[in-house]
């Protein structure tokens, strides 16, 4: 074969290569070679858009994608002074470049310079070669199909939110907050510079690792932009003098316990008894809008720390909190641990692990009974009784071991007696409130209602702190159970995607919140001093479980629902703190933080939802008779009694035949009804007041405290909750005084403080009478 015909194989050869290459080159891009936000990463933000948190890819880096619109234009020329000064004038390889490479190689004897250009680098990104002379040609010939198909922002855009700039971050964005905790639309020039000069070799020149190296590379882009006009002189020497990050801002890592669930949720991974994402279990990616109030969570988080402070000479050493917003259901706060950062158990998260909420569950009994007939003046006993069950006798009691004979529904609620909450669901059906548990989202109740049993109704199954408020929730949504959600109102979907449905009639809701707001109905339980008086209308309802493992406060007002707990992730008890004396002070703070936030509205009356008021007799639930002390109460159309009192007779009460045992043993305990709450009487004077002569009787003197009388406060009851009534008869004219270890005393009901105690009655007349007391 001829020279030349060789030559003219080789010339046909190159040709048919080329004219591959050009059809090749002219072909579309594959389908997601340049999509935006290639990296599965996350951002997420608070409502009012302060970065709460930034994931990782599972290949360890940081990404977050800026649109080039968005860039500050700094940004961009000090990456084209850095790495491409001829972006705009090549077509993806530069030949200028290319030239200029190979000279420097060969003259240096080994590889001293390189000819890749933004798009070849873009390239290599979008879709990786190797770094051997093959490699090389492909990445040019990508950069060549890049540049027959994108403009040159298009290409910047890609570029700029690909290339890793140190610390496994990748993409301006990400390295904007890791190195300067700002964003990567408004960078200074000397930021700006330091960022395009972390390109060339980001391990190395890195201001993390070696400060040095990185100045000097920052400045030498500087003098760059400025050969390029891009930046002026004096513009260039306020750059240089700003100093170069000596060390990262630490990304944003808040509300750590939010925002791992958040995080587990858009990866559909549910939590203990709750439902999987309605997005359906796809992993979101980008920025995600969240619900939560960042201010208040941080106030929420302080009052948690605060509780377990307080509470640890107690054996408490665990808190958690969950604020939602009743009318959208979004999550506003959630405190899972008091220091999610412990090395012990900090990162436990009890908004979500399930535990026994004891008395939290009574009010959907209620309310179920509400719907079946029943009113809060039904008359429910309050005496020992014995339950035949299949697992053997259940005998319940009240928290303070008293009984208190025949109670209306509505005291049994708001004081939490545990007896008439097992009676009335004994009368329900265990079933039936098993099934209302479920619509009220109590899914973490997995087991049968032969498996509760009538424990049930005092909360012997595991449900989480979230499950709890979004029930309570419900209450204030006039008895309609509606999903939570985790984004903020006009973002994407959040949690728990189930349709609406319906728990309780809103009758019976509103019947039910209006006795958990009733501080009347509190008092006989708690006394007249507990931590749920607020400036606003909210119904509060705590739970202690068994051995006081676990302390729960709800509280609901029309516009926000608050649930906090108390206790230990291990499960040890504490050592007698209640719900009332443990919880309810972290409840009270964390609902007046939440209203300085977030308006309590107004929770709807029982007048509002159609009930009638109806004038009863306060011992017997009859309508009001000559004689019976009595109130006003609430009832469903056609629910009110139609019987007059028919207990009180010639000045005396005539209990129905059920309650004569325990109207026996009880004056036989206690001699007469001592007005004690939140406490008990544990011994009295034989006699007592009976011993007086007609003569003292006459005259002023005091019934109750009695002189001896000897009170304990229970385990679980703080004693500021724990109080006696002061009473005196006799001639009182011009009203009694009173005086408690020689103090004058204003209030009219007795705190009941450990030691023995003086106390006297005094009226103008000069007359007086003194009594002592031990509070053990």
């Amino acid at each position: 074969m001829t020279a030349r015909r060789v030559a003219i194989a080789i010339a046909a050869g190159a040709a048919a290569i080329l004219a591959g290459c050009a059809l090749w080159i002219a072909r579309p891009l594959p389908a997601g070679l340049v999509a935006r936000d290639p990296l599965p990463s996350v951002v997420l933000l608070d409502r009012d858009g302060v970065p709460l948190r930034a994931t990782r890819a599972p290949d360890g880096t940081l990404a977050r994608w800026i649109p080039f619109d968005e860039m500050d234009p700094r940004l961009v020329t000090a990456f084209i002074a850095a790495e491409d000064q001829r972006f705009f004038a090549h077509h993806g390889v530069d030949v200028h470049a290319v030239l200029r490479a190979l000279r420097d190689n060969v003259r240096a004897g080994h590889v001293v310079s390189g000819a890749s250009t933004i798009t070849m680098q873009t390239a290599r990104l979008a879709h990786p070669t190797g770094r051997d002379w093959a490699g090389k040609l492909a990445q040019a010939l990508w950069a060549l199909r890049l540049e027959r198909h994108l403009d040159k922002r298009t290409i910047l855009e890609q570029y700029l939110n690909r290339v890793p700039l140190g610390q496994g971050s990748v993409g301006v964005g990400a390295a904007s907050e890791l190195y300067f905790g700002a964003s990567a639309a408004k960078l200074s020039l000397a930021q700006a510079a330091e960022l395009a000069g972390l390109a060339h070799a980001p391990s190395a020149e890195n201001p993390l690792v070696a400060p040095a190296r990185a100045r000097r590379r920052r400045d030498d882009v500087l003098a760059r932009m400025a050969h390029m006009g891009f930046a002026s002189a004096s513009d260039v020497a306020r750059a240089r003098a700003e100093p170069v990050r000596a060390a990262g801002v630490r990304a944003a890592f808040l509300a750590p316990h939010f925002t791992t669930r958040v995080l587990l949720w858009s990866a559909g991974v549910p939590a203990p008894g709750l439902g999987a994402p309605r997005d359906g279990g796809h992993a979101v990616s980008g920025v995600v809008r969240t619900s939560l109030d960042l201010t208040l969570q941080r106030e929420i988080e302080q009052e948690v720390r605060h509780t377990v402070f307080t509470l640890r000479d107690r054996g408490a050493e665990h808190a958690a909190a969950v604020v939602l917003d009743n009318r959208t259901g979004e999550i506003l706060a959630w405190v899972g641990s008091p220091d999610f950062f412990d090395d012990t158990a900090g990162q436990t998260d009890m908004v979500v692990s399930p535990r026994q909420p004891g008395s939290a569950l009574k009010p959907f009994l209620y309310g179920l009974a509400f719907d079946r007939g029943f009113t809060p003046a039904s008359i429910l006993p309050d005496v020992e009784r014995t339950f035949a069950t299949a697992t053997g006798a259940y005998r319940p009691r009240d928290y303070d071991r008293r009984t208190r004979g025949p109670v209306r529904a509505r005291e049994a609620l708001g004081s939490s007696y545990n007896i008439p909450a097992v009676v009335l669901a004994d009368s329900v059906g265990v079933s039936a409130l098993l099934a209302t548990l479920h619509a009220a989202g109590f899914t973490s109740l997995e087991h049968s209602a032969e498996y509760y049993g009538l424990g049930l109704a005092l909360g012997n199954g595991d449900v989480t702190l979230l499950e709890l408020a979004n029930a309570y929730r419900a209450l204030a949504n006039g008895g309609e159970w509606r999903p939570y959600r985790w984004t903020a109102v006009g973002a994407r979907a959040g949690v728990a995607g189930e349709a609406p449905r319906r728990v309780m009639s809103p009758m019976a809701a509103a019947l039910v919140t209006d006795v958990l707001a009733d501080a009347d109905a509190r008092a006989p339980g708690f006394g007249l001093a507990t931590p749920f008086d607020f400036p606003f209308r909210a119904a509060v309802k705590t739970g202690t479980s068994r051995h006081f493992t676990d302390n729960w406060a709800v509280a609901v007002t029309e516009g926000f629902t608050v649930a906090v707990w108390a206790g230990n992730f291990s499960g040890r008890p504490m050592h007698g703190v209640s719900g009332v004396s443990g919880a309810g002070p972290l409840l009270r703070r964390a609902v007046l933080r939440t209203a300085a936030r977030h308006p309590p509205g107004r929770l709807r009356t029982p007048a509002e939802a159609g009930a009638e008021a109806v004038r009863i007799c306060r011992l017997s639930g009859l309508l009001e008779a000559h004689g019976c002390p009595s109130m006003t109460e609430w009832f469903a159309p056609g629910t009110a009694p139609v019987r007059l009192d028919d207990w009180y007779a010639d000045g005396a009460v005539a209990l129905p035949p059920e309650y004569a045992q325990w109207a026996s043993e009880d004056a036989a305990r206690s001699g007469d009804a001592r007005p004690v709450a939140g406490a008990m009487l544990v011994s009295s004077r034989a006699g007592g007041q009976s011993e007086r002569d007609s003569a003292s009787v006459a005259r002023l003197h005091i019934v109750s405290p009695r002189d001896g009388d000897r009170f304990g406060v229970p385990p679980g009851v703080d004693s500021a909750y724990a109080t006696v009534g002061l009473r005196a008869a006799g001639a009182a004219d011009g009203g009694v005084r009173w005086f408690v270890d020689g103090v004058p005393y204003a209030a009219t009901r007795l705190r009941l403080v450990r030691g023995a105690h003086v106390i006297v009655a005094a009226n103008r007349s000069g007359e007086r009478d003194e009594v002592r007391i031990t509070v053990e």
